[in-house]
């Protein structure tokens, strides 16, 4: 057995991982300064960036049982009840990628809230290697991340947002987030997992007790998969295996699989960015959000 055999597979496939010439990203200084994690790798040069007008945005702390979170926020001015969509993040933490997403959802009329359900382990996106991320998230338990999801809802709720109309998006391990969340809460609509992890190693069996593929049948809100065709960590054929669990549980769900397209496809910061897969991906999700009535 090799030692890839005990990592996470969404972690696998950011391991395995090419870069591109030094000419086409950041320094790491500017990176840093502009607010994104150095775990990744090098930053491209031009990320997406969008802007907060017409949004009100800002941080925010939430309580929960195990102390008070930071959170990252982004709603449309001005109106009344939007719905919720919780951003869960990759393992780097909440950095500038995740916030940027957290004001597309508000663009598109929600209130995005980008939890920070790391932050008793420290600032993540100040760690620069990834080897030493991986030990941290992987402490993680599902019922403590529940909870913190929990927790974000209620304040969501508290400050305006419908709750009626929930939804839940995430990246990478926060792909895996939505997994486990739609199995947990029902009251979720509809939820988006860009190339989360389906399969867990047996060595997070005491965190992590079931794998999203075995809580299949548990799943309470219809959930669209979108995973790269190139991805070494997350093979199509695992999807597959997930797609058919759901089938055979009767539940809702779809999947779309880019060919070509690596892990983190989806994260413009990174070489593995790929930007027909991204934008078609973002499209997909609107639409699904839309379908479901989480999006006006």
């Amino acid at each position: 057995m090799t030692a890839h055999q005990h990592v996470a597979s969404d972690l696998l496939g950011l391991i395995r991982r090419a870069y591109l010439s030094r000419r086409r990203f950041m320094t790491a200084s500017a990176a840093a300064a502009a607010g994104y994690t150095l775990a990744a790798g090098p930053v491209r040069a031009n990320p997406i960036t969008t802007s907060a007008e017409g949004l009100d945005t800002g941080t925010a702390t939430i309580e929960t049982s195990e102390g008070a979170m930071p959170a990252y926020y982004a709603k449309p001015t001005g109106v009344r009840n939007p719905p919720i969509i919780l951003v869960c993040m990759e393992v780097f933490g909440l950095h500038a990628y995740i916030k940027d997403v957290t004001r597309r959802l508000a663009k598109l009329g929600a209130f995005a809230i980008a939890p920070d359900y790391y932050f008793k382990l420290g600032d993540l996106t100040k760690i620069s290697d990834i080897k030493e991320l991986i030990p941290l998230v992987n402490s993680k338990a599902d019922s403590e991340l529940i909870a913190d999801l929990d927790a974000t809802v209620r304040w969501g709720k508290s400050q305006g947002g419908d709750s009626a109309k929930l939804g839940i998006l995430g990246f990478c391990r926060g792909g895996r987030t939505v997994w486990v969340y739609c199995a947990a809460n029902p009251d979720v609509k509809a939820g988006v997992a860009f190339y989360g992890s389906l399969v867990d190693p047996e060595a997070q069996r005491k965190v992590w007790p079931k794998s999203p593929i075995e809580l299949a049948a548990d799943m309470k809100a219809p959930v669209l998969g979108l995973y790269g065709g190139d991805d070494q960590g997350i093979p199509p054929a695992q999807v597959d295996m997930m797609k058919a669990a759901l089938a055979a549980a009767g539940k809702t769900a779809e999947f779309k699989i880019y060919p070509g397209a690596p892990h983190g496809f989806h994260a413009d910061y990174r070489p593995s960015y790929h930007a027909e897969a991204a934008k078609d991906a973002w499209i997909q999700a609107e639409n699904w959000f839309k379908r479901w009535s989480v999006l006006p």
